[in-house]
């Protein structure tokens, strides 16, 4: 696992699992026509979706190791690296893997909006686990993007590609949706959790050591990554994780400004801001008083 095998195009992807190129920019690549091989670090120079069908060792992702079965969609943006730890021993890669370079859907409605699709930041223990019927819907996809793929590159083969592609997004945006309610067992008592992890945070010194407790931050703290904990969190409550956030820190901040021998400035620092103005007015977008106006008419 120490070698890192480098992709930087879509040819070096497809001719490393003996697939051809029918297109420079995209391909569904069918991971059953590889050779068997071992686990290895591979960087991607493009967005990657894997659809793996079988158990084949454990996914290697940053410094986590996550225990890959079967009917799983992981994603990867652009510069990421991930691989497998087959454990030395041999295995045939089965599966698909849908690869694209940003270079296709850049000044198209899906480069504008590639961001929004937050699951390309997750963890891979965050990856997406299909039902039967969604792989299905995820597989025949792929078979419309192969589809346009497999006849000659015309004025609608962009466009087309790139719908489907985008179709396809969507369509694991929806299951992510449906992975946030019927995984209860994984994401039990995650709110609780959040909420009792600000409750403590704002009872010692990390505020004025450490300053406000940011998403990310928060994320680490409950070994998850910020974009699911914060997808998460806008499932649960419907605001978010920033939002909810701040609302705790404005509930912190109006018990304290009871206390008349600190001054606005002085809990402004004990909150954990760096400038009291900021408090101040943060303060007055959330409260629609100043924090002295708040203090005199209590």
């Amino acid at each position: 696992m120490d070698d890192l095998r480098r992709f930087e195009t879509i040819n070096d992807y497809n001719a490393f699992n003996n697939n051809e190129t029918r297109h420079p920019l995209v391909s569904v690549v069918d991971l059953s026509k590889a050779n068997p091989r071992q686990g290895s670090k591979m960087y991607f120079g493009f967005y990657t979706i894997f659809l793996k069908d079988v158990k084949c060792g454990d996914l290697i992702y940053g410094r986590n190791t996550y225990d890959y079965q079967e009917g799983t969609l992981v994603f990867l943006a652009p510069g990421q690296v991930a691989g497998l730890n087959s454990n030395g021993e041999t295995y045939q890669p089965k599966g698909y893997a849908l690869i694209f370079h940003a270079d296709l859907i850049h000044g198209t409605s899906l480069g504008r909006h590639i961001n929004d699709y937050s699951f390309f930041t997750y963890q891979s223990k965050e990856a997406l686990h299909l039902s039967e019927r969604e792989r299905k819907i995820v597989l025949d996809c792929f078979s419309k993007i192969e589809y346009e793929l497999e006849h000659a590159i015309d004025t609608h083969s962009k466009r087309l590609i790139v719908q489907n592609i985008d179709l396809f997004l969507n369509y694991c945006v929806r299951f992510y949706d449906r992975q946030f309610i019927t995984r209860e067992n994984v994401h039990k008592g995650i709110l609780e959790r959040f909420e009792h992890l600000l409750n403590e945070y704002f009872q010692t010194d990390k505020p004025q050591t450490i300053g406000l407790p940011s998403v990310a931050w928060c994320a680490n703290e409950l070994n998850l990554s910020a974009g699911y904990f914060g997808d998460l969190i806008k499932k649960e409550t419907g605001k978010t994780a920033q939002d909810y956030i701040q609302a705790k820190v404005i509930d912190v901040a109006k018990e304290r400004i009871f206390d008349h021998s600190k001054s606005v400035n002085q809990i402004a620092y004990e909150l954990g801001f760096k400038y009291p103005q900021h408090f101040t007015r943060l303060f007055k977008q959330r409260v629609g008083q100043s924090p002295n106006e708040y203090r005199t008419l209590n």
